[in-house]
């Protein structure tokens, strides 16, 4: 009798468990597709994911900076074969504040430090493949120091189609300055790219990454309108004007397969929130 009584209790419990599951349905999927409908409302709202990429050195010097000027080209070839279309970081900041539109499959070949190979190496390559891109100077190293670009070599990649901008003065790490020598490292270097380039320099990148708000508020009233991090990830409109992400490229042990894995597998780790912090 009690097995009896306890088989019903069981049978019960089911039937209720099953009509509570029942009339909760509707209601479930009703709260998931709005969910669905906002985190797509969101993804719209942060517009398009934007691939800047961030070289160093192109040449055969065996250092994980230095890309081989062949694996550069064929990164480039692959780029143009799969409809790539290089853009201007003006173009990049018009995209972010809803005021430009973006060609098929943005990128932006952003270049670091101001190394002589990148007018000697990236530059024709770039040409030859009908790409422009945008080099960060620092200041003081150019015309001064072996192995950096001059403000010659700049003016004419310029007039090419190439971005000149600001690495700071003396690429010191941002974080161990005082706030006059912040000041100063990023006042002074645009006004000297300014004044050798003969226009206004609007961008600038951090000095080995190294940044937080602080400075990034530093960077604002020097009269920056954008400053680039080496944070990983995919450029939106959820980042921070101020610190925005990029994609690194080094020399590996396999180069040319680790570039291609990191322009196809970037968007897809934004997509589970795996790259931005």
């Amino acid at each position: 009798m009690k097995r009896s009584r306890h088989v019903l209790g069981l049978a019960f419990l089911t039937m209720m468990l099953f009509l509570t599951a029942v009339c909760l349905w509707p209601a479930y999927l009703q709260q998931a597709e709005m969910a669905e409908n906002d985190s797509a409302s969101s993804d719209t709202d942060a517009g398009p994911q934007i691939m800047v990429l961030n070289y160093h050195k192109v040449s055969d010097e065996f250092l994980s900076l230095a890309v081989a000027p062949a694996d550069f080209d064929w990164q480039m070839r692959y780029l143009k074969e799969h409809n790539y279309h290089s853009i201007t970081p003006d173009e990049l900041y018009a995209a972010l504040e809803g005021t430009g539109a973006l060609p098929e499959n943005p990128v932006l070949i952003t270049f670091d430090d101001g190394y002589q190979d990148n007018y000697d190496n990236a530059y024709p390559i770039l040409k030859k493949y009908g790409f422009k891109g945008t080099v960060f100077v620092v200041t003081s190293f150019l015309g001064t120091r072996k192995g950096y670009l001059t403000w010659d070599e700049c003016r004419e990649m310029e007039k090419n189609g190439m971005t000149v901008a600001s690495h700071t003065v003396d690429h010191k790490s941002m974080t161990d300055l005082t706030n006059d020598q912040l000041r100063a490292e990023l006042v002074e270097s645009k006004k000297k790219a300014e004044a050798e380039l003969g226009h206004e320099v609007k961008y600038m990148a951090y000095p080995t990454g190294t940044y937080n708000l602080h400075i990034a508020q530093l960077v604002r009233e020097a009269g920056y309108k954008a400053a680039f991090t080496i944070k990983y990830g995919g450029v939106s409109r959820k980042s921070n004007i101020y610190a925005l992400e990029r994609v690194p490229i080094f020399h590996t042990e396999h180069t040319n397969k680790d570039f291609v894995e990191r322009i196809h597998y970037t968007p897809l780790f934004e997509s589970f929130g795996w790259t931005k912090h």
